[in-house]
């Protein structure tokens, strides 16, 4: 993945976005069944973070790309289910830098 170009940055911000979002299955029984708050507040901070940076870059590839209205759809919202920021990176920005022709 390539950090210089747009889509290469939003590939990096959708991994690890839906690895602080898969976090949360890990802090959560800790602040609620051990009493343990303060990892819920690193990857809660953490993860909000993400989710802003990873709308602003896909709100930036929509139109750098004119992405249709499903595709932009789709991607904004892949950050609100488990797993979604990867199957966005699998089947919509991968194949979308593969078509700009960066790596």
């Amino acid at each position: 993945m390539n950090l210089k170009t747009p889509i290469g940055r939003l590939r990096v911000l959708a991994i690890l976005e839906g690895v602080s979002f898969l976090l949360f299955a890990v802090t959560m029984p800790l602040k609620y069944w051990l009493q343990i708050p303060e990892p819920n507040l690193y990857v809660g901070m953490t993860h909000g973070w993400l989710f802003i940076f990873y709308v602003f870059f896909c709100i930036q590839n929509i139109f750098i790309h004119s992405w249709s209205f499903k595709t932009s759809l789709l991607s904004l919202g892949a950050s609100l289910i488990p797993f979604g920021t990867f199957y966005a990176d699998s089947r919509i920005f991968k194949p979308q830098q593969r078509a700009s022709g960066t790596r």
